[in-house]
């Protein structure tokens, strides 16, 4: 069983940030400057770092970033406070009671037996919530900015949420091929292009479908060409050579010695 978090210390240790986050902003002369829109790239900075830690698989410093993750949270919720909008204690009771409407499996007589049913429940609940003024469709909770192959697993994902989707594996992967086909006979560059982004969505599709993370699957793809690359390169050095000018046959000799060695 997993060990209880000390409640007491968590609430201390979380008054102790907001501390010390007054301070810096009464006190710092690079926090009291900072505004949202300064800290946004940082954020993103890093969200991405927590992702490489999450990754790696180290522990230790996966605790790193997401105290670097609380540290961004509570300054914008002071920057917001200063101006009047909100502060950190309506940050956290808006999730706090977003998370009990969004639950009523366990808050409330709704029943939802699998994994399936509470994602139904939650998208038919957030468009309730939004639907009649600020969003007519679920697709809108999509954020903009995500990366394009991010977006269309999400778009996929919420879609699903509300019953549009293949209802095998076996449909997708038809449907890959067929977008496969439509890009090979494409009659422009234009209309390649088209049905290159349409593969694509299918593949994520097909991805999800097999409970692959498309993201993580392509990270892992750059990972093992980067080890590849750098093998071959060792490999030149070695025999001191560079990298520089080299024909397409040395390369396609090395990269064939380095999978055989992997293997």
């Amino acid at each position: 069983m997993a060990n209880k978090p000390d409640r007491a210390a968590a609430l201390a240790a979380f008054g102790r940030l907001l501390d010390i986050m007054d301070d810096l902003r009464a006190q710092c002369p690079w926090d009291r400057v900072q505004t949202e829109q300064t800290l946004r790239i940082l954020t993103l900075e890093e969200a991405y770092e927590l992702a490489d830690a999450i990754d790696s698989g180290d522990w230790p410093e996966l605790g790193k970033e997401l105290g670097d993750l609380f540290l961004h949270l509570v300054f914008y919720s002071k920057i917001a406070s200063e101006q009047g909008h909100f502060d950190v204690a309506d940050v956290l009771n808006g999730v706090c009671d977003k998370l009990v409407r969004r639950h009523p499996h366990i808050y409330g007589d709704v029943k939802a037996d699998d994994a399936d049913a509470v994602k139904a429940n939650w998208e038919a609940i957030k468009l309730a919530e939004k639907g009649s003024a600020d969003q007519k469709s679920v697709l809108e909770g999509v954020p903009k900015a995500l990366p394009a192959l991010v977006k269309a697993y999400r778009m996929q994902d919420k879609v699903r949420g509300v019953g549009f989707d293949w209802p095998s594996v076996d449909g997708v992967w038809a449907k890959v091929e067929e977008e496969l086909v439509e890009l090979q006979t494409a009659p422009t560059e234009e209309a390649a292009e088209e049905e290159f982004g349409d593969l694509m969505f299918a593949l994520v599709n097909y991805a999800r479908h097999r409970g692959w993370d498309p993201e993580q699957s392509l990270a892992q793809a750059n990972d093992k060409f980067k080890r590849r690359f750098q093998a071959m390169e060792a490999v030149l050095a070695a025999s001191g050579q560079t990298n520089a000018k080299q024909t397409l046959e040395v390369w396609d000799e090395l990269w064939n010695q380095v999978k055989r060695h992997e293997n």
